[in-house]
């Protein structure tokens, strides 16, 4: 069973005891999450929202925030003796998949 939802502006597939990665959410460590924004669930048969399945609704545990591992920006102009490196690392939060619920 797999249900398909919508969370930070982002879709995501996903599965009962899967881990899922999304952008940092304002959630403390082991607090309980409910995404209700279900856009498709799919066990025996298909159910598709118009846009989102009423009544269906995620539960996931946050697990912890984790940081991506560096994208490195680097800026060039040739013949200017110009160079500019920075980084950015990313904020994920990782959220524990309980229990996908359909209406």
């Amino acid at each position: 069973m797999y249900a398909i939802i919508h969370a930070s502006g982002k879709q995501y597939r996903v599965e009962e005891g899967q881990v899922l990665y999304t952008e940092k959410q304002p959630f403390e460590k082991d607090e309980r999450i409910v995404f209700d924004r279900v856009l498709m669930v799919k066990d025996e048969g298909v159910t598709i929202g118009k846009p989102y399945i009423e009544g269906a609704k995620v539960i996931g545990t946050v697990q912890e925030h984790v940081r991506e591992p560096k994208v490195l920006i680097i800026r060039f102009k040739g013949r200017k003796q110009y160079r500019r490196t920075r980084g950015h690392k990313q904020w994920k939060t990782a959220i524990l998949i309980d229990k996908i619920e359909r209406a």
